[in-house]
């Protein structure tokens, strides 16, 4: 498996090559600036194979420095925790490191990021995946209980900054669900896509647009963390199907579109292999509709799992309550037992037959 900077410095070079055409028109095509990147050449990776897309690899230096302070600051948080004698999970870090931050690195530096600025489809991937995927992930490894168990003045802040008004208006579900769909929806419908595909600060500024709602939208819904208002899990999952259907909107109107989205940049590229610009859109707006749909299934599963165990958690709190009231009805009726003599009949001293009924022979007072 290689690691070089290859794929990212043909992707600097198709953005020195093609600025004006790209922001001149961010959707139509333009034949000078066509037949301009022509006489240049193809400056892009070589064709995708299916050996490629395990070995080529690209270094993305803010990437990685995102991805390895994030770990390490999450690693330094478990075992401060840890020391301080609290139990923290390894499933959690399994989750965070793994399948969060791992996925993370494959879609900024593995195929996904050799071929973002080439592919379509490939960027169409890095989406859901920065969108969907690492986000689960990441809110999975309950990051703010652990910022609070690990930092006790900082965990303070946290909890006060949680329960005030502003963190309940901005985490609404409605407004969680609201920048989830219209990020990906402006990305693609905007120009903001075009300059993505131009710009080295844009696109990592876009990552970063793309990773910060799916990780807001999760975390209050998955409610593994302390949230500002923990909502029911009946309005989260009406919530996961609406996201599921936004998902599948968005491809379908990718793939309708008759217009190519960032078509001068695609046409200008010239790129001598693999599907053409139209087949590619189709295909990427065939992975925003299908992968992001699949993808959606760990969440529906996540939420599933933490609504049973919340189920049984509150079932063994009123199993408890009852059997506390029960254990101190039974010490009553056994006191008031022991205090009777011992030939009296039991009927004479309860309460509920005492009022009615007097013994025979027995006068009263």
């Amino acid at each position: 498996m290689t690691c070089s900077r290859k794929g990212r410095e043909q992707g600097d070079r198709i953005g020195i090559l093609l600025p004006p055409l790209a922001i001149a028109d961010s959707r139509g095509g333009s034949v000078a600036g066509m037949s301009g990147a022509l006489a240049a050449g193809y400056p892009g990776p070589a064709e995708l194979t299916p050996l490629r897309v395990l070995t080529e690899w690209t270094l993305d230096p803010l990437a990685l420095a995102f991805v390895v302070i994030l770990g390490t600051c999450y690693l330094a948080g478990v075992r401060r925790v840890r020391r301080q004698g609290q139990r923290w999970p390894r499933a959690r870090v399994v989750l965070f490191a793994g399948p969060g931050l791992g996925t993370l690195a494959a879609a900024t530096m593995s195929w996904i990021g050799v071929y973002q600025d080439v592919l379509f489809y490939a960027r169409a991937a890095q989406t859901i995946l920065l969108l969907l995927v690492v986000p689960l992930f990441l809110a999975l490894g309950r990051p703010v209980s652990l910022a609070i168990a690990a930092l006790p003045r900082g965990g303070r802040r946290v909890e006060r900054a949680l329960g005030s008004r502003t963190a309940r208006v901005l985490t609404f579900p409605a407004i969680t669900t609201v920048a989830l769909v219209a990020v990906p929806f402006s990305l693609y419908f905007t120009p903001w896509y075009a300059a993505a595909l131009h710009s080295g600060a844009v696109r990592e500024l876009t990552c970063l647009a793309l990773v910060a709602p799916g990780l807001v939208f999760f975390w209050t819904l998955l409610r593994v963390d302390p949230v500002p208002k923990a909502y029911p899990y009946l309005v989260s999952l009406w919530i996961a199907g609406a996201e599921v259907v936004f998902d599948a909107f968005l491809g379908l109107a990718v793939i309708a579109d008759q217009h190519l989205i960032a078509g001068a940049y695609y046409h200008a590229l010239a790129r001598p292999w693999g599907p053409s610009p139209r087949t590619d859109q189709i295909l990427g707006g065939g992975t925003l509709w299908i992968f992001g749909d699949l993808v959606g299934l760990p969440f529906l599963a996540a939420q599933l799992i933490q609504m049973i165990r919340e189920d049984e958690s509150e079932a063994a709190d009123i199993d408890a309550e009852l059997d506390a009231k029960d254990a101190a009805g039974r010490e009553s009726t056994e006191d008031e037992q022991e205090a009777l003599p011992g030939d009296v009949p039991w009927w004479e001293a309860d309460p509920r037959f005492t009022g009615r009924f007097r013994p025979a022979g027995r006068k009263p007072g």
